[in-house]
């Protein structure tokens, strides 16, 4: 049985912390170090929102502020499969919980094209930020061809209803996409009986 108490002093403690600060440099700071503290234990992540899809990623909703000023999401990666090369338009960060992952960075060189970064492969509890000021493109991707890769992440913004964008990096235009949610229902974050 997953101890979904400590997803929700998770969600308490990140929304303490925007709440106290609109600085996105002190956000990531912060944020960092809280979802590293979350990924470090995996026996609190119920199993309805920890499975893969046959074909596709999924993108499971775990906890979405009232306010819009948050978003929490498990991304459960079946054996070799990634995103397509894509922005978010708010702050975020990823914390590997399962598995690893490998992350691509791109940016626009002097001619306008996209350019990709080294790969960083994310290790078991890694923490890595994106967002526009430091850095927004990315693609990502289970590192195994064999075994299923679970992520959290935290995004600055209803991650599921923001427009945002898929690129070609081959030099076609941008395409506007909404992500949404594999889910219909978030997790009872009081299942446990405490208030």
């Amino acid at each position: 049985m997953a101890r979904i108490a400590t997803l929700r002093r998770f969600v308490a403690d990140i929304t303490g912390l925007i709440e106290t600060t609109s600085d996105e440099a002190s956000i990531l700071a912060g944020g960092r170090g809280l979802l590293a503290d979350l990924v470090a234990t995996d026996d609190w992540l119920p199993e309805v929102y920890a499975q893969p899809h046959p074909k596709y990623y999924q993108q499971y909703l775990l906890y979405g502020d009232p306010l819009d000023r948050l978003s929490i999401v498990s991304f459960v990666w079946g054996p070799g499969q990634e995103t397509p090369v894509h922005d978010h338009r708010v702050w975020g960060l990823v914390g590997v919980l399962r598995g690893a992952e490998v992350a691509r960075t791109y940016r626009y060189d002097d001619h306008g094209a996209l350019v990709e970064s080294p790969p960083e492969q994310l290790e078991r509890g890694a923490v890595a930020a994106v967002s526009p000021t430091i850095g927004d493109i990315h693609r990502i991707a289970n590192a195994f061809a064999d075994r299923v890769s679970i992520s959290i992440h935290v995004y600055g913004g209803n991650i599921g209803t923001i427009r945002r964008s898929v690129f070609d990096i081959g030099g076609g235009q941008p395409k506007d996409f909404v992500s949404g949610y594999a889910n219909d229902a978030v997790p009872n974050l009081w299942a446990d009986g405490h208030h």
